[in-house]
């Protein structure tokens, strides 16, 4: 596919690398770029070819939120146009968890309000040592909302709290420590590293990897008891597969 605001490029490794590219606006979220977004998120899905996508950014940011010019549009064509426009962002977010492939966030430069909302509603985040990462939303009197969802499971109440009431920008290594970030990668190698990453799951087994995410946001909520019941009917589906009967095959073999 060939999109105005998306670079996409799949190749034999099976991680197929999708790259914000708006550089001159540091990548803002518009209404296009998130259609052609959740597009291509969903040509990925669907393609066997694909086991790991990599979402990065062209040019010195990442993501720096949402454009503001269309938000304010949107502000100006009255509350149905803001609702439109903020469940569209809603649905990008829940397309990446319901997505069967893992998806890396690789983030440089700065990712802010809306970017670092898009980061962290990835699967995981791999970051440039000085990349910076930031809810800012509070200072132009906005809410980070939906995101808050997210962003509450990944660093905790207390933490989401101070992130959003605040708005400070935190640096890759703090971001790390508060459970953002997965990984930090020097700033001169962060590209050759954050693709080794990507391609180092892609070598996961498929199924696996697909339960094995299924089951990490499907128990979410879930009582202990009801979330070790649905493990055991995932660890049960998981031995059926060609995948688990191969590895044990050659596990007993050596």
């Amino acid at each position: 596919m060939s999109y105005e605001h998306l670079l996409t490029r799949i190749d034999e490794t099976g991680v197929n690398r999708i790259s914000l590219d708006r550089p001159d606006q540091r990548n803002a979220l518009n209404a296009e770029l998130v259609v052609e977004l959740k597009d291509a998120l969903g040509l990925a899905d669907a393609d066997d070819r694909v086991r790991v996508v990599l979402l990065a950014g062209e040019g010195p940011d990442f993501c720096a939120g949402a454009d503001l010019r269309e938000v304010q549009a949107s502000i100006e064509a009255g509350v149905l146009e803001s609702l439109a426009d903020a469940e569209s962002l809603g649905e990008l977010f829940l397309l990446l968890r319901k997505l069967r492939k893992p998806v890396v966030a690789a983030v440089h430069g700065r990712a802010l309000a809306g970017g670092c909302g898009l980061a962290t509603a990835c699967d995981l985040v791999v970051a440039a040592s000085d990349s910076q990462f930031g809810y800012p939303e509070v200072r132009l009197g906005f809410v980070p909302a939906m995101v808050m969802a997210i962003l509450r499971r990944s660093v905790g109440e207390k933490r989401a709290f101070e992130l959003v009431a605040l708005g400070d920008r935190i640096d890759a290594e703090t971001a790390r420590e508060y459970g953002l970030v997965s990984r930090v990668f020097p700033t001169d190698e962060f590209r050759i590293h954050a693709e080794e990453f990507a391609v180092r799951l892609a070598e996961r087994s498929a199924s696996a990897l697909a339960l094995s995410k299924a089951l990490l946001y499907q128990i979410d909520g879930m009582s202990f008891e009801a979330a070790i019941h649905t493990g055991a009917e995932v660890n049960a589906i998981a031995r059926l597969t060609p995948d688990c009967q191969e590895g044990i095959r050659r596990f007993l073999e050596r």
